[in-house]
C-alpha cells in the first residue's frame, strides 16, 4: 500500500453523524475532503455547506467522479455492507461506523474484498477512542486496580421522535436497532477492559414506558471472558442520561463517566476500614470537583469537542493510513463483535414482528376508532361494543392483554400514512379521536397534523362514507372574547395559535384540513367540538383557566370563572348521533353541559372526595408580569416560551356557551346534568366503587 501525501476523502450519509466526522476530518491538514453522497440531496448540500464541502452527490456512484481515496461509510447499518464493497471497488479505503454489517457473511465479503485490493478497512469503534477510556484503559493496564475480575457498561439514550409522513425514521424500523446502535460500544468496550468475549447471553424488553415506536427500549447482557465476567445495560428511559464504565479489580474499583469525561477511583487504604470509606469519599468528592469543574472550561473553550471518542477515531485511523501503519481497529475485530450481534439481532427482528402482529379479524368490522386508548377513545368504544358493533382500533402499542374477538387491532403512529392508510380500507366510519397530547413539536406534528392529514387522504381515497373528526374549543379565540357574548360554532378562530402553544396550534391546522377536504367535496365529514372533557379517570385534572406545577394548581384569579366542562359519556352521545345523522359535510357542533360549574365549586368536589389537592389563587396582574419577564428571556435566548402575556390572557375559560345548533340539528340531549357527571366522577370518599349505570 503506497503512502498518500493528500488524501480525498468522501462521505456517504449525511445524518447527524457525518458532521463529526466531518469536524474531525477538517482538523487534518494532509486530508481534502472532495464530497458527500446521500439521496437526501437537501441535507446532503447543507452538510456540505456547513463544512465547505465543494460537491453534494445523490449517490457513492456519483461521487466516484471525485476521485476519492477514502470512503467514509455513515449511512444506516442494513446499507454498511454494500456501500462498503462499493467503495472497495472503486479502489477506495474505508473507514465504516459501526456496527461493522448486520451479519458475518458481509464482514466476511468486506474483508475479503479489501485484501484482494490491497485496500485498507477498518470500523469507528469510536467508544474505544474516547480519551477518558484510553486513560482508563492505561491505569487497567498499569495495575492501578490489580487483576481484574468483571466491569459493567450503563448507558441510556434517547432518539429524536417521528415527526409523521413518509420517511420513517431508521431507529425505529428494525427491532434490533437498539443493540446495533449502542449494544455494539458496550460489547468492545467490555472486551477492551476483559478481553475476547467467548459468550453473551442478550436479553430485551418493552417497558410500555418510552416512545411506543421504539419496541424494545430496555436491554440488559452478561457476558463471559477469560478474565472474568461483564454486565450491560442500556435504557431508552433511565434519566439522568448516563455513559458509565465500572471496571473492579482485586486493589480498586474504577467508575468511568464518559459525559463528565472524568474517572474515580475507589482503593484500599493502610487504614481501618472505617477511615478508608471516608477518606476514599472525601478524596473521590473533591477530584470530581476539580475535574468536572476543569472539564467545564474545556468544553466552553472548545478544547474539549463533543463526541471526543468520534473525533480521536478519525484522526487515528488517517494518521494510521498516512503511516501505512495497520488501523487502530482492525476490521477482524468489527468482525468479532457482529458475530457476537448477529443471532440476537435476528432474533429481535423477529420478535418485534410478532409483536406487532395483527390477526385477521373474526367479524369484518365497518368502524375505525384512532386514539381508542384515550379517556374519550375507550368511553365511545365501549359504547360502540355495547351496540354490537366489531370494531377496528388504530393504537399505538398492543393492549396488555390480548383483544377480544370483536376488536381488530392495527398498531402503529397516526402519523404514518402506510399505518393510517391500512387502519382505514374496508371501513365506512371514521372516528378520528386520536391526537397528540404532550410532547415537543415533532410530537404533534405527527400526532396531530400528519395524524389529520393522512386520515383525511385514507378516507377520501378508500371512499368512506362518513368522518368524525373530534376538535376542540381551543381552536376559538379566547384573549378577543367579550365577556357575556354566548360562545357558539360562529365564534371567531384563534388569531395568534402560535403563541397559546402547540396543542392549540395543531388543532387549529388539523380542523382546517377536515373543513378544507370537506369543503372540496373529497370527503364527507362532520365536526365535533367539546369543551373539557370530564370523567372517571380525570380527576386530577385542573379545570380550565389553572396552570398545574408541581403538584399545585394555579388558578389564575379569583377562582369564580364558569368552565365548559362536559361529560364523557355526553360527548359519546354526540358521536353516536353523527355517525348515524344525514347532515350537512363539514357542519360544526359545539359540546358543553348545559349548566356551568365556577372553578372554586369544581375544586371543592375534588377536595370532598378525598383527593389532596394543593389550590393557590394567582392574581391575573401577577402573570402577566411573569409572562413579560419570560418573553424577555426568550428574546435573549431567541427562543420560544412556554409561558408569554398573550397565553396568560387567552387562559380564562370561555363562557356562556350556546349549543343550539347540537340540540336542533344533531338532536344532542345531554343524559347526565353536571351536577350527575359530577357525582359519578367525585363520590365521597367513604362511597367510592364503581361508577353507576344510567337508568
Amino acid at each position: 500500500m503506497e503512502t498518500i501525501k493528500r488524501v480525498k476523502v468522501g462521505l456517504v450519509g449525511a445524518g447527524y453523524v457525518s458532521a463529526y466526522h466531518a469536524r474531525a476530518l477538517r482538523s487534518l491538514p494532509f486530508v481534502e475532503m472532495v464530497g458527500i453522497a446521500d439521496p437526501d440531496e437537501i441535507r446532503a448540500q447543507a452538510l456540505a455547506t456547513r463544512f465547505g464541502i465543494p460537491s453534494a452527490y445523490p449517490s457513492l456512484e456519483a461521487m466516484a467522479e471525485a476521485q476519492p481515496h477514502v470512503i467514509h461509510v455513515l449511512t444506516p447499518p442494513s446499507t454498511h455492507a454494500a456501500l462498503a464493497l462499493q467503495a472497495l471497488d472503486m479502489g477506495c479505503h474505508v473507514f465504516v461506523e459501526k456496527p461493522m454489517a448486520e451479519t458475518v457473511a458481509d464482514c466476511d465479503r468486506m474483508i475479503q474484498r479489501a485484501r484482494q485490493r490491497g485496500l485498507v478497512l477498518s470500523v469507528n469503534h469510536s467508544a474505544r477512542m474516547d480519551p477518558i477510556v484510553l486513560k482508563a484503559l492505561k491505569l487497567v493496564w498499569n495495575g492501578a486496580l490489580g487483576e481484574i475480575t468483571a466491569a459493567d457498561f450503563f448507558r441510556s439514550s434517547d432518539y429524536p421522535p417521528y415527526a409523521g409522513g413518509p420517511a420513517y425514521p431508521a431507529h425505529f424500523r428494525a427491532g434490533s436497532y437498539p443493540f446495533q446502535d449502542l449494544g455494539v460500544h458496550g460489547l468492545y468496550l467490555l472486551e477492551a477492559f476483559l478481553g475476547p468475549i467467548r459468550h453473551a447471553d442478550v436479553r430485551y424488553y418493552n417497558s410500555g414506558l418510552g416512545d411506543p415506536n421504539l419496541v424494545f427500549d430496555e436491554w440488559r447482557a452478561l457476558v463471559e471472558t477469560d478474565h472474568g465476567t461483564g454486565q450491560m445495560y442500556i435504557s431508552w428511559n433511565v434519566r439522568p442520561m448516563q455513559n458509565e464504565i465500572v471496571v473492579h479489580g482485586t486493589r480498586g474499583v474504577m467508575l468511568v463517566d464518559c459525559y463528565l469525561q472524568t474517572i474515580s477511583l475507589r482503593k484500599t487504604y493502610p487504614a481501618p476500614k472505617p477511615v478508608q470509606r471516608i477518606l476514599g469519599a472525601g478524596l473521590n468528592s473533591l477530584g470530581m470537583l476539580f475535574k468536572v469543574t476543569a472539564n467545564t472550561i474545556r468544553f466552553a473553550t472548545k478544547r474539549l469537542l463533543p463526541s471526543p471518542g468520534i473525533h480521536v477515531s478519525v484522526v487515528k485511523f488517517h494518521e494510521a493510513l498516512r503511516k501505512n501503519e495497520p488501523p487502530p481497529v482492525p476490521a477482524e475485530e468489527g468482525r468479532r463483535i457482529i458475530a457476537l450481534l448477529e443471532g440476537v439481532s435476528q432474533r429481535a427482528d423477529e420478535d418485534k414482528r410478532r409483536y406487532l402482529y395483527e390477526p385477521p379479524p373474526v367479524q369484518r368490522p365497518r368502524i375505525l376508532v384512532t386514539g381508542a386508548n384515550g379517556f374519550l377513545g375507550r368511553a365511545l368504544v365501549r359504547r360502540l361494543r355495547e351496540a354490537g358493533e366489531p370494531l377496528r382500533l388504530l393504537v399505538r402499542r398492543p393492549l396488555p392483554t390480548p383483544p377480544v374477538n370483536d376488536l381488530h387491532m392495527v398498531y402503529g403512529d397516526l402519523g404514518s400514512p402506510a399505518v393510517v392508510d391500512q387502519a382505514v380500507e374496508g371501513m365506512e366510519i371514521v372516528f378520528h379521536v386520536g391526537a397528540a397530547m404532550k410532547g415537543g413539536p415533532i410530537e404533534f406534528q405527527s400526532g396531530t397534523i400528519w395524524g389529520t392529514r393522512n386520515i383525511v387522504e385514507a378516507c377520501e381515497r378508500h371512499g368512506v362514507r362518513k368522518l368524525v373528526y373530534v376538535s376542540s374549543m381551543t381552536v376559538l379565540d379566547h384573549a378577543g372574547h367579550e365577556a357575556g357574548v354566548p360562545v357558539n360554532e360562529n365564534t371567531p378562530y384563534e388569531p395568534n395559535a402560535g403563541q397559546r402553544g402547540l396543542y392549540t396550534q395543531t388543532k387549529l391546522e388539523a380542523e382546517m384540513t377536515v373543513l378544507a377536504a370537506a369543503a372540496q367535496g373529497r370527503i364527507h365529514a362532520l365536526i365535533l367540538r367539546p369543551g373539557q372533557i370530564y370523567g372517571p379517570g380525570t380527576e386530577m385534572t385542573p379545570p380550565g383557566g389553572t396552570i398545574a406545577i408541581g403538584g399545585r394548581w394555579l388558578v389564575v384569579g379569583s377562582g369564580n370563572h364558569h368552565v365548559p366542562f362536559v361529560y364523557v359519556e355526553n360527548v359519546v352521545d354526540a358521536l353516536m348521533l353523527a355517525a348515524r345523522s344525514e347532515l350537512p359535510n363539514g357542519a360544526i357542533f359545539q359540546l358543553v353541559d348545559r349548566e356551568g360549574i365556577r372553578q372554586k365549586a369544581y375544586i371543592e368536589w375534588v377536595r370532598r372526595s378525598g383527593r389532596p389537592v394543593r389550590v393557590s389563587y394567582v392574581p391575573p396582574w401577577f402573570l402577566l408580569c411573569a409572562g413579560w419577564g419570560v418573553e424577555l428571556i426568550g428574546k435573549i435566548l431567541r427562543r420560544s416560551m412556554p409561558l408569554n402575556r398573550y397565553r396568560v390572557r387567552s387562559i380564562t375559560p370561555l363562557w356562556p356557551c350556546d349549543c343550539a345548533t347540537a340540540y336542533s340539528h344533531l338532536g344532542w340531549k345531554p343524559q347526565y346534568s353536571i351536577q350527575e357527571g359530577l357525582a359519578i366522577t367525585f363520590p365521597p370518599k367513604e362511597t367510592q366503587g364503581p361508577p353507576p349505570a344510567k337508568p
